[in-house]
């Protein structure tokens, strides 16, 4: 990865470099502000932003993006979701895991999704506001019509029926739980109209008095989940957003549970797609992540021929030549030189910041940089492409903070690189002693 084609904001907020620099201090990926830090990126910018537009136009989008450990997949996709949230669409990013979300249950997947949904205005969980902002344009649209304000009630449930028409045909029940928090909003029973508005976010064990005031029973399953991610696209939409982006993050957990989970997760994943292609999804951007070794090897991808078929892409040709717009994108992964040069970029943005960013870049300067993307890399067994988090950890919290704050620290003389095993990840400890993630043995 090179830094060609992707440009840094000119100006920096305080605000957002002290957000990008204090999760690097913490090995996280930021939150925000990652165009603040891409790199190698520029190349897919085009491509991606044509399909962001798209998907505005009313489109529905899936890609899968595959990278080993520390190519950079959760920083793409949340770089990617900062696109389009800048086009105003709402962003969910959702980790799989066989406890916590299981995608074979796509009841869970849809209950995560409510629980991470953010806007540009609102942070997760923006369930509510969304709800609320689509009858609050429910009611506008109405009096706009001529309706007065005793005809207003009427009104608006005949476009509540009328926009979710679709949607009653496979959920009728997501229509009804919506005027069921209406209707106890309306009476001032905030603790029905909470209840029934979990219950539409998938949340189990809502209570019976709430789901009786609503005229629903039961709880979401896997099927009424599809029902209600495309109701869930119509009131976002008609609340003016311009989409949903969602992320299913580390697919590759997938080849650690047990068989028979698995293959009804990969079948669940390959009728995900399918939707998404049928156009029953207007709106929606879905990505999925994951490792080479998921896409390519006999436990993930690989064992349900017609998902394999629906993901094939050819990664034969040079990486330089790879299209941006095929249905799977491949992070190549750091490189010393792209690593050094992601140095270059935090140092700056530290430095502007800094008491006196004159010494910042004396003292780290790019022959430093390339000194510790070594040692790092040495630490880890020589794996490069495994160093990014750790690297920017030690070089924010180890190295600038310090310089930052005694005048008579010199990192050549008062400092030297220690990693120990507790500070880096299982992931991260298991690819230092391997040759690639293909090479780690899995629990089957």
């Amino acid at each position: 990865m090179s830094a060609e084609g992707t440009t840094r904001p000119t100006t920096v907020s305080a605000a957002r470099r002290r957000d990008v620099i204090d999760a690097l201090r913490r090995g996280a990926v930021p939150e925000n502000g990652l165009d603040l830090l891409a790199t190698g990126l520029g190349r897919f910018e085009s491509a991606l932003d044509a399909e962001l537009d798209a998907v505005v136009s009313g489109a529905s989008v899936f890609k899968a993006v595959r990278g080993e450990y520390g190519s950079g997949k959760t920083f793409f996709t949340r770089w990617l979701g900062e696109r389009a949230k800048r086009r105003n669409f709402a962003v969910a990013e959702i980790q799989v895991s066989e406890t916590e979300t299981p995608l074979h249950k796509l009841e869970t997947v849809y209950r995560r999704l409510t629980e991470r949904l953010g806007t540009s205005s609102f942070p997760p969980s923006a369930l509510r506001p969304v709800v609320d902002a689509w009858f609050y344009a429910l009611e506008e649209d109405a009096l706009a019509a001529g309706a007065s304000e005793e005809q207003l009630p009427e009104e608006v449930e005949r476009l509540l029926a009328a926009r979710l028409s679709e949607v009653s045909r496979h959920a009728p029940s997501f229509a009804a739980a919506l005027r069921g928090y209406r209707t106890a909003l309306a009476s001032g029973d905030e603790r029905t109209a909470a209840a029934v508005l979990a219950w539409l976010g998938g949340q189990p064990n809502v209570a019976a008095s709430a789901r009786r005031s609503a005229g629903v029973r039961g709880d979401l399953d896997h099927f009424g989940a599809l029902g209600f991610l495309q109701g869930l696209l119509t009131v976002l939409r008609d609340s003016g957003h311009a989409g949903l982006f969602l992320v299913l993050d580390e697919v590759e957990t997938l080849q650690r549970v047990r068989s028979d989970a698995r293959d009804k997760a990969l079948n669940a994943l390959r009728q995900l797609i399918d939707e998404v292609h049928s156009g029953r999804f207007p709106g929606l951007y879905l990505v999925i992540t994951g490792t080479p070794a998921f896409y390519d090897g006999q436990q993930g991808v690989q064992r349900l021929a017609p998902l394999a078929q629906r993901l094939a892409t050819d990664f034969t040709t040079d990486p330089r030549f790879d299209n941006p717009r095929a249905v799977q994108l491949r992070l190549p992964g750091f490189t010393r030189d792209s690593l050094i040069g992601l140095g270059s970029t935090i140092r700056d943005l530290y430095a502007e910041g800094a008491g006196s960013p004159d010494r910042i870049k004396a003292m780290a300067d790019d022959a430093y940089l390339a000194d510790l993307a070594d040692a790092v890399g040495g630490a880890l067994g020589g794996k490069v492409g495994v160093a990014p988090r750790v690297f920017l950890k030690k070089l924010v919290g180890d190295v600038l903070d310090r310089i930052d704050q005694f005048e008579d620290f010199d990192p050549r003389q008062h400092y030297r690189l220690t990693v120990s095993a507790h500070e880096l990840t299982d992931a991260e400890r298991n690819l230092a002693a391997a040759g690639s993630a293909d090479d780690i043995d899995l629990e089957l």
